[in-house]
Formats: C-alpha cells, sequence, structure tokens
C-alpha cells in the first residue's frame, strides 16, 4: 500500500498531475488567461476552484467561489503556484468563480444553472 502511495507522487508525477489532485470531482470548466488559468471542478454535491500561475513564482493571488445566495469561499494571498482550493455546497445551485493572479483576473459567471 505505502509503495503505491510512493507511485503515485513519486517524481514523475508532474506539478499540474499534483494540482489538479487539490480538488475533488470531474472538470468542469477552465478559462486561461495571460498569467494562468481558473479551474472549476464538480462532484455531485461541491464544486471546488483553484487559480493556478502559469509560471511559478510568489506573486499575489486570489480565488472565490460562491453559490448562488450564500456566501463566496475565498482564498487569498501570496502564493508561489496556486491559490485554493476552495469549496462550496452546489447541489441544485448556480456557482459563480473568480480568480486572479498578478493583477489580472477572470470570472466564470454564472454557471451549474
Amino acid at each position: 500500500m505505502a509503495a503505491g502511495a510512493l507511485t503515485l507522487a513519486g517524481p514523475g508525477t508532474s506539478q499540474a498531475e499534483a494540482v489538479a489532485s487539490a480538488c475533488s470531482g470531474r472538470p468542469l470548466k477552465t478559462i486561461k488567461f495571460a498569467t494562468g488559468e481558473l479551474r472549476v471542478y464538480k462532484n455531485r454535491q461541491y464544486a471546488c476552484a483553484i487559480t493556478v500561475a502559469r509560471k511559478p513564482g510568489r506573486r499575489v493571488m486570489s480565488i472565490s467561489l460562491q453559490a448562488r445566495g450564500g456566501r463566496a469561499a475565498v482564498d487569498k494571498g501570496s502564493f508561489t503556484r496556486q491559490a485554493g482550493p476552495v469549496t462550496v455546497h452546489a447541489l441544485n445551485r448556480c456557482v459563480r468563480a473568480t480568480g486572479s493572479i498578478a493583477g489580472i483576473s477572470r470570472s466564470t459567471g454564472w454557471i451549474l444553472c
């Protein structure tokens, strides 16, 4: 069992694969922009989002995910690779995500409606 875990997280694992595993569920939407990308995932009850930098390096990043009628889950600060993951309960609810890296931001608008 331990050997299997080492194989999954070993030196052959790319950064993109490691970042993608930060959220569970299926990829729902990816929005690329100059400094990185905003990724939204969905499983049965929850939506999850992360903002991933195109190139590693310390900079101001943020991710915000909000279910309609609820408060936004936010992760904001100075990060080297990604902001998030943030998760909200989204069973039968629209969600919107906004990601920002170094002052450039993108939003999904309301999705899952």
